[in-house]
């Protein structure tokens, strides 16, 4: 097809996308080949906007579990997730793609607070929009985020980009055996346990009946297949 199959996306990306071949941290190389993509779709003319997880930096649920105050973990993932969205911001503009980092934490030195028409306004002109502290709120997950704002921006898919080409029947790494499907009901994922986002961003998609596509982010070119329409990854959907 010679025109993408959809104007307005969401990508969610986990922090550890931004890792690389490190143990911790932000690979400035991993950086650069995922704005290079994403600007490649901006130049079809898709509207981008991208959600980004803390794991790579600092994960709430696991200081928890090791006796921190669970809302104050929290808010520190939600920290490192703006790190991570200025990271790519970076990124990007160093390609020459303009760029808009939001937070739902205010923090107004560095990133405009999350105001839902302007940031539709942004991805209208063609600015890349990264979604930045979650939901501004404890006890939730950056999927839950991206399910969220996915709606609130009236995107036509959430595009999960993993490190893996789909959904499993199990851990691909585990079990040689695992098959991958090629499409899957919302219901299906919750009641296996599939762990592709939490259970509460899957009902949220499935509520409102937004499509997820989940694909490996680490192959280059991967992004611009999805958005032209190319078979490849899982598609969770009705």
């Amino acid at each position: 097809m010679s025109k993408p199959v959809y104007s307005r996306i969401l990508l969610k990306l986990s922090g550890e996308a931004l890792m690389g071949e490190q143990a911790f941290g932000i690979d400035p190389a991993v950086a650069t080949q995922i704005a290079g993509e994403i600007g490649e779709i901006q130049q079809l003319g898709v509207q981008v906007g991208v959600v980004i997880g803390g794991g790579n930096l600092f994960r709430g649920l696991a200081a928890s579990a090791r006796g921190m105050d669970r809302s104050t973990a929290d808010y520190m993932g939600m920290l490192a997730t703006v790190i991570n969205g200025l990271a790519l911001q970076d990124a990007l503009e160093q390609q020459g793609v303009t760029s808009r980092v939001v937070t739902a934490i205010e923090m107004r030195a560095v990133a405009e607070p999350f105001i839902r028409r302007r940031a539709i306004r942004h991805l209208e002109k063609g600015l890349v929009v990264i979604f930045a502290a979650g939901t501004g709120n404890p006890y939730f997950t950056t999927d839950t985020a991206a399910a969220l704002r996915a709606m609130e921006m009236r995107a036509e898919v959430i595009l999960k980009g993993t490190k893996v080409d789909g959904i499993y029947s199990a851990d691909p790494m585990i079990d040689k055996t695992a098959e991958r499907y090629t499409t899957i009901s919302y219901f299906k994922v919750i009641e296996r346990n599939l762990r592709v986002m939490d259970a509460t961003a899957v009902t949220l998609c499935m509520d409102n009946k937004l499509p997820i596509v989940v694909f490996n982010l680490r192959q280059a070119g991967n992004l611009r297949r999805v958005v032209m329409g190319e078979p490849i990854g899982t598609t969770v959907s009705v």
